[in-house]
């Protein structure tokens, strides 16, 4: 058996200090694996991709599993919390699943716009509810993502101009009480779905409607079965950036600063993108053949804040909540 000298010894504990002090050379990458429902090239991945990744720095490794490809829909908080997972992208009603508080944030007209998704998370009211993320779900939010309006997509010609319009209309709307509550709230009779399977669900006649920003609706080709959308704009598409308390808490102060400020870029980028798509989507609708225009949004808002009101699931909403939202 070969006894290493003390010079040798010396020598290696050399290398290894001169190894570390070289960023991704001496030690192995934190490995940060995120899961999203949403396509590669959709703006808010891209930001993830291009803008993300890239300037966390080489000491990670982002691995973007998109299209629902690594997890199904609704199963990734889970997985990031039993560390099968570091990051995922998540509507405010699977953060509900756990914390009933977040349900407010997806509720139909609280949220008004991309401005007002940025500046309730830059308040004291975004704090709160990271706090309640970090000690209910032992996840941290970085970000809040902008997807754009959700409004109504649907088959045939009949107009749609208030609630009751669509009394009869089968809307596709994700999994969950929080989302199903959301196509009642304004008139439609909800099916659960999956959103990979939604294009298939409206060329069958499975259901008759569904409900994304317009980005989305491209994204997906949803045009390609349908003939109409309705410009409710019933509720802001956004997702929470979030990362496991378990790899986040592991992080020096500065890090984890600098991993929030890049996501703030990142989702930066990518709202300016949504909002220039929204913008120029309604002609390319239009010329795809389908009819686009507004109902009447006020019928859709008062009927909306009445089923929400005389419902069990306001119920959850922290007191005085909506208020300060609502001044925001």
């Amino acid at each position: 058996m070969q006894v290493l000298s003390r010079r040798q010894v010396l020598a290696g504990s050399a290398a290894l200090a001169a190894m570390a002090a070289v960023p991704g050379t001496a030690l192995a990458a934190t490995k940060l694996r995120f899961a999203d429902v949403t396509t590669a090239d959709a703006p808010r991945s891209l930001a993830l991709t291009n803008i993300f990744a890239k300037e966390i720095g080489a000491d990670y490794e982002f691995q973007g599993y998109f299209g629902s490809t690594l997890f199904k829909q609704g199963t990734e908080l889970v997985a990031v919390q039993r560390g099968n997972l570091e990051m995922a992208m998540l509507p405010p009603s699977d953060f509900a699943k756990q914390a009933p508080e977040f349900d407010i944030l997806g509720a139909a007209y609280v949220v008004r716009d991309a401005d007002h998704l940025t500046k309730i998370f830059e308040s004291d009211i975004g704090e709160d509810f990271r706090k309640a993320a970090r000690e209910k779900l032992k996840v941290e939010i970085l970000a809040p993502a902008y997807y754009g309006a959700r409004h109504v997509n649907l088959k045939g010609s009949k107009k749609v101009s208030k609630p009751e319009d669509l009394a009869s209309v089968k809307m596709r709307m994700p999994g969950g009480e929080s989302w199903q509550f959301l196509g009642k709230a304004i008139g439609a009779n909800p099916v659960a779905m999956d959103y990979a399977e939604v294009y298939t669900g409206l060329q069958t006649g499975a259901i008759d409607a569904q409900d994304n920003p317009l980005p989305n609706d491209k994204l997906m080709k949803f045009y390609e079965v349908t003939n109409q959308i309705v410009l409710t704009g019933h509720n802001i598409g956004f997702g929470l950036l979030l990362i496991g308390s378990n790899v986040f808490d592991k992080l020096p102060e500065a890090e984890q600063k600098r991993m929030r400020d890049v996501a703030k870029k990142a989702f930066a980028w990518s709202t300016a993108e949504y909002i220039k798509q929204e913008k120029e989507l309604i002609g390319f609708f239009r010329e795809k053949g389908l009819e686009v225009y507004e109902p009447d949004v006020a019928a859709f808002r008062d009927y909306a804040q009445k089923q929400y009101l005389s419902s069990p699931l306001s119920s959850s909403w922290p007191k005085g909540m909506l208020d300060r939202i609502n001044k925001v």
